[in-house]
């Protein structure tokens, strides 16, 4: 078996202040919880920026510039800055920051969906902000857009323009059937980092049957011409990424896809669930790759030709 690539999510644009004490805010934290997150383990670094005055996701590229440096300077992990960017923004906003850093990987959603996280709103007795009841509530009219001019357009600029490869975040079946397409148009190449998503309202359950459903899928379309990985969102997030790793896939953990660390217990940082997935796999006699060799596994351009 190959070994396990650990991602990491740091913050993302999911999650709201008043749901964690412990998730990071200002590019300070986000940075120090990068370079933890690393040194636990994790050769991926999955970032999102946030207004360090209250916490919302911004698609600013003088936030994102505060800490893609430090990061750099500070671990050989590879980054990967979004392009999904938090909700509402147009894709001209969520291109800025990656466009501008020309980093070794983004991500990219796979289509376009309805994307409800409401729920989390009911759960939270005091909020910190007036932006996040709205933010959160507002969900239940909401559609995520990535269409497949826009897919083969973030291609285009990041890819091609850049040397950028991607991870393809797919949240359900039809956006494995999206990126085959994308690869027998050739808009994109093998190795696919193929990032199949469970538990989020819109997308895919987080059922252990729909795990094996996306694994064969992927297989059927892609043969040897992918790399799987998987997350899960909240509670789901240990269970799946284990059988992801008994499976022979990649996992990703972070406190962007939960704030747990176990039943009941927040997660202090991102190192914590990255040091406790790693231990888990480590026990299962299975080895974690380092950033160099998750490089060679996915064919990144290096950490010299990004431009921050």
């Amino acid at each position: 078996m190959a070994k396990v690539i650990i991602s990491v999510a740091v913050t993302g644009a999911i999650h709201t202040p008043s749901m964690s004490d412990y998730l990071p805010i200002t590019p300070a934290e986000i940075a120090e919880q990068s370079i933890a997150a690393a040194e636990a383990g994790a050769a991926i670094i999955h970032l999102h920026a946030r207004d360090p005055i209250d916490g919302r996701p911004t698609p600013d590229p003088k936030v994102f510039a505060q800490f893609l440096p430090v990061i750099k300077q500070s671990t050989d992990a590879v980054i990967n800055i979004t392009t999904g960017g938090g909700l509402g923004m147009t894709v001209e906003e969520r291109l800025a920051a990656p466009i501008q850093a020309s980093p070794e990987m983004c991500s990219l959603n796979m289509g376009s969906m309805n994307f409800n996280i409401s729920g989390s709103a009911a759960r939270i007795t005091k909020f910190k902000h007036e932006w996040e009841r709205p933010y959160l509530e507002g969900t239940t009219d909401f559609i995520f857009r990535n269409t497949f001019k826009d897919i083969e357009q973030i291609v285009e600029r990041l890819g091609k323009g850049e040397g950028t490869r991607f991870e393809f975040e797919c949240y359900d079946v039809g956006h494995l059937y999206n990126l085959a397409h994308m690869l027998d148009k050739k808009v994109v190449e093998p190795p696919l980092f193929t990032q199949t998503i469970f538990g989020i309202l819109g997308g895919i359950g987080a059922e252990q049957r729909n795990l094996m459903f996306m694994r064969e899928t992927a297989d059927r379309l892609f043969g040897k011409d992918y790399v799987w990985s998987v997350l899960a969102a909240g509670r789901n997030q240990m269970p799946f990424v284990t059988m992801a790793g008994i499976m022979g896939g990649n996992v990703r953990v972070g406190l962007e896809d939960s704030l747990w660390l176990g039943k009941g217990v927040q997660a202090k940082s991102n190192a914590e669930q990255v040091a406790k997935i790693r231990r888990i796999l480590e026990e299962l006699s299975l080895e974690i790759a380092t950033p160099k060799e998750a490089r060679e596994i996915l064919k990144l351009k290096g950490g010299d030709r990004v431009k921050f």
